[in-house]
């Protein structure tokens, strides 16, 4: 009966020990363990006598805490409102929700342009999902509203459900002039296009926060992410670059789009407006430097300079006082009627072309709001809900599409803003979306003339942190050529076949990623490092030894249907023991000692078993009936130091095999079933096969799996590698005593 561990050192020794500044020791002197000791002797599960029936009772049972505590986890705003602290934090929330708001009116303008909307809904698209947000969101710092990812997605299904071929029209007197381009007709449908789209994407996100799949985003890898968001900017400088040429070419959607927007402005070149390219460039140019400023005297600005609300303000007037757009025809923004729409109900009958598209416009919005959420969260010392995040994003788009806005996110730059001016509170964020309600509803028609140009080259400068990204590809060519394909993958299966479908390639690309880990996994040797229990890769460590006759395999993955062959064939492979291999070895034996019969009989190996180990001698057939007609082994069996006389014609010098089960997380029942028919083929030429290290779960789904049946029974796993080595030790030697493990 194996008796309960004993400790050798008591605490007051440790104590002592410690006190004086000695390495602490780790000694423990205990019998083997097997799996079939532990479940008879030292573990016994606890008894669950809740019914199914309660536990569900339970769940569902409502109570005033838990009225509260689902009102507070909807409604975030209730948490932290009552207890706002005024004085300190109301002056910053106002400064950083105006200078948010100041930079949020020129991206609403242009980045409505990207949306293939006119620029005025891009407005709406800055009011109304920044203010619920206030209310359902839980991160303090993000700045939500129009993103130029996003938007750009949108624009592609807007073209590509609503093109300019379908709105060209004949002159109403019949002349033989071309057809006319009815734009008021265009932009109306795709405004109805992309108020469906952020209605479903609103949808998605709602019911996907309720059902607690706020880890879908894990999914989106940040290489994948940075891939595909460098890839966006990409189409985004291509869809702007007729703008600031001042080039009219058709808009183009789907599978190289860019290519055939670079072509278009390339074959059209010849007629740049002159004076939108001049006023263009020197946008870029003063953009580019107030940025720079911005980022590298940061720590002195109180403010960062607005440079977008300057170069609005300055273009604005430039553009109204010398006439622009009649002079010089300039494209303009146009009209931007006063007030706010009146709610109105969706398209719903576009639903059914837009569902793949509402798919990855909802998931890469909450992908990328999520990541900065948590960014700002760890930065400031709270957290963020997932799930409640995506309630909030799906309620700020199903809400706001009744209103005539198109799907948002939250915005790197603006969030940035909001954070470096100091903002504390979303109450920042409220202020904001007043200051473009201010806009729409008493001052819009100023921005009436602003030139398009003027826009093309805010979008242009805001990507700049995008293009950065390209920096991954050295880093990530140093650390991790797996992550690097990732990369380029994401980042080229988008800008050629566009941003849905590149992202489904991206997607599969990276899953497909981890399967090859699954299946390449690395194995091997593991070898003892003396006085320490410690077991390491022999190949890689010379301190680690192997023990004689004993195969210690490890391989670092789970076992399933998926890498259960490749896990046999490592197997095989480092441990040398290949049972196949030693069968045909053992038919050639037999066969060649029936052919040479008793004139030039084999080899045979006398292992004598001793108290001190196991020796081997090499003895002919005629040397050992010598042996056996002079009475010498008789003798050797009165001997003290001999207890038995064995002969054998072991077909392998391994003895065991042990696999160390350590990083195993889960199996499956065709992974169970190799494993049992591997120990079968080791058992057939004499390799005994154990398992060490296996974690408790794992076991319990052997057990599901009714892997301990036949050969395979629970005496044969072992909670460390140490006790399944002491076991096979002791097997092979046949020692009367049971070995214990003695490890410091």
């Amino acid at each position: 009966m194996m008796s309960p561990p004993v400790s050798v050192m008591d605490q007051e020794e440790a104590a002592a020990r410690e006190d004086a500044g000695v390495q602490l020791m780790y000694r423990i002197e205990r019998p083997v363990y097997d799996e079939a000791f532990i479940r008879s002797q030292l573990l016994h599960r606890k008894e669950n006598s809740t019914t199914l029936r309660q536990r569900l009772a339970n769940q569902f049972r409502c109570s005033s805490e838990k009225a509260k505590a689902a009102a507070l986890s909807f409604l975030p705003i209730l948490t932290w409102l009552p207890s706002y602290p005024v004085k300190q934090y109301l002056f910053s929330d106002v400064v950083s929700g105006l200078s948010t708001g100041v930079v949020q009116l020129p991206q609403g303008l242009a980045y409505a342009m990207l949306a293939a909307v006119p620029p005025v809904y891009g407005l709406y698209s800055s009011f109304y999902p920044v203010l619920l947000y206030t209310f359902f969101g839980t991160s303090r710092h993000i700045s939500v509203g129009t993103f130029a990812v996003i938007s750009l997605m949108i624009g592609g299904v807007a073209v590509r459900e609503a093109p300019d071929s379908m709105f060209y029209i004949q002159p109403a007197n019949g002349s033989n002039m071309s057809a006319v381009l009815d734009m008021a007709a265009r932009d109306a449908r795709r405004v109805q296009v992309a108020v469906v789209l952020t209605t479903l994407v609103g949808i998605i996100q709602f019911v996907l926060g309720l059902l607690r799949f706020g880890f879908v985003a894990i999914y989106l890898t940040e290489p994948l992410v940075r891939g595909f968001t460098t890839a966006a900017s990409v189409h985004v400088v291509v869809s702007q670059l007729k703008y600031l040429l001042g080039v009219k070419t058709q808009r183009f959607s789907g599978p190289l789009s860019a290519v055939y927007s670079v072509k278009a402005v390339l074959s059209d070149i010849t007629s740049t407006n002159v004076t939108t390219l001049i006023l263009g460039l020197v946008c870029l140019l003063f953009l580019y430097v107030v940025k720079d400023l911005n980022e590298r005297f940061k720590k002195k600005l109180p403010i960062p300079i607005p440079g977008e609300i300057i170069v609005v303000i300055v273009s604005t007037g430039v553009s109204y006082g010398l006439s622009l757009s009649d002079d010089y025809k300039v494209d303009v923004v146009g009209e931007i009627p006063a007030g706010l729409l009146p709610p109105a109900a969706p398209e719903f009958s576009l639903l059914p072309s837009l569902v793949t598209d509402s798919f990855a416009v909802a998931i890469v919005g909450f992908s990328m709001g999520i990541s900065l959420a948590k960014i700002f969260a760890l930065k400031h010392g709270y957290s963020v809900d997932g799930n409640q995040e995506l309630i909030a994003l799906g309620l700020c788009n199903f809400i706001s599409s009744f209103f005539q806005t198109f799907a948002i996110t939250c915005s790197m730059s603006r969030s940035l803003v909001q954070e470096s001016t100091g903002g504390k509170t979303q109450i920042a964020g409220l202020l904001a979306s007043l200051v473009v309600l201010l806009v729409v509803m008493a001052i819009g028609f100023i921005f009436q003339p602003l030139p398009q140009t003027a826009l093309a080259a805010i979008i242009m400068v805001n990507l700049l942190g995008m293009f950065k990204q390209f920096r991954d590809i050295p880093s990530l060519w140093r650390t991790s050529k797996i992550e690097l394909a990732i990369w380029l993958v994401a980042f080229v299966a988008s800008v050629l076949l566009g941003l849905d479908y590149g992202l489904l390639v991206a997607i599969a690309f990276a899953i497909l990623t981890v399967i090859y880990r699954t299946q390449s996994p690395k194995s091997a040797v593991l070898g003892h490092v003396s006085n320490t229990g410690l077991y390491c890769d022999v190949d890689e460590y010379e301190e680690a030894a192997e023990y004689e006759g004993i195969k210690i395999f490890h391989s670092n993955t789970s076992i399933y249907f998926a890498n259960s062959d490749l896990y046999v064939n490592a197997l095989k492979e480092k441990t040398g023991v290949n049972p196949a291999h030693l069968q045909a070895a053992r038919k050639a034996r037999m066969k060649q000692k029936k052919a040479n019969g008793n004139r030039n009989s084999a080899l045979k190996i006398c292992a004598r078993y001793k108290e001190q180990g196991v020796t081997h001698e090499v003895l002919s057939q005629k040397h050992m009936t010598e042996e056996q007609r002079n009475g010498q082994l008789e003798d050797r069996h009165s001997e003290s130091d001999l207890e038995e006389a064995v002969f054998l014609e072991p077909l392998s010098t391994v003895h065991s095999i042990i696999l160390d089960w350590t990083s195993a997380s889960f199996i499956d029942s065709v992974g169970a079933k190799a494993i049992k028919q591997v120990i079968k083929e080791y058992e057939a030429v004499d390799v005994q096969v154990v398992i060490a290290s296996c974690s408790r779960n794992l076991l319990s789904e052997l057990d599901a799996l009714q892997f301990f049946t036949g050969i395979v029974t629970p005496d044969m796993v072992f909670p460390t590698v140490h006790d399944a080595v002491l076991h096979c030790q002791h097997s092979k030697s046949c020692l009367p005593s049971a070995p214990t493990s003695d490890t410091t």
